[in-house]
């Protein structure tokens, strides 16, 4: 007896060829955006609207959160409950505002891992034990950024701190 044959579903399916009008007119479509601009320019421009790594602060209790995103003005309306999305641990703080935003990093990884180490650096930093506030906790995080600036390489980085 034939496996394939005894185990019809683990057969894996062939992709169907394109129809003829549909890879022209895809081949067409990418040869066009690729052509009209040239590839330094298009890197400049992808660096400028790459990943960034943002700090928001809650208005009504203190908190702080910090986090990554492509699109900062979309992600804090999601943070503040304006549209669907976002991240649910940041729900008890609305509203937000912004209080620091770094730019200029080249892909997705670097700005992750730049956002892990300010978070983990955060978090083993030693506090005062008086009870928190929003400015207390901003100086913790302007801290914390301090020192992962000395452990890993920002001098491409673009640091803006807002006051609200």
């Amino acid at each position: 007896m034939n496996l394939s044959a005894t185990f019809r579903s683990a057969k894996i399916p062939r992709a169907l060829p394109p129809k003829s009008g549909e890879a022209t007119a895809a081949a067409a479509a990418s040869a066009s955006c690729s052509s009209d601009r040239p590839s330094a320019e298009a890197a400049k421009e992808k660096a400028a609207s790459g990943w960034c790594v943002y700090l928001i602060a809650s208005s009504r209790i203190a908190r702080t959160y910090v986090g990554v995103t492509t699109d900062f003005p979309r992600h804090l309306r999601q943070h503040n409950g304006e549209l669907k999305g976002g991240a649910k641990a940041s729900s008890a703080g609305r509203p937000w505002s912004l209080a620091c935003l770094i730019e200029g990093f080249v892909n997705r990884s670097e700005a992750c891992e730049f956002e892990s180490k300010w978070k983990n650096i955060s978090r083993k930093m030693a506090r005062k034990r008086s009870e928190p506030t929003i400015t207390s906790l901003l100086l913790h995080r302007d801290m914390a950024l301090s020192r992962v600036k000395t452990d890993l390489d920002c001098s491409h980085l673009k640091i803006r701190w807002h006051s609200s």
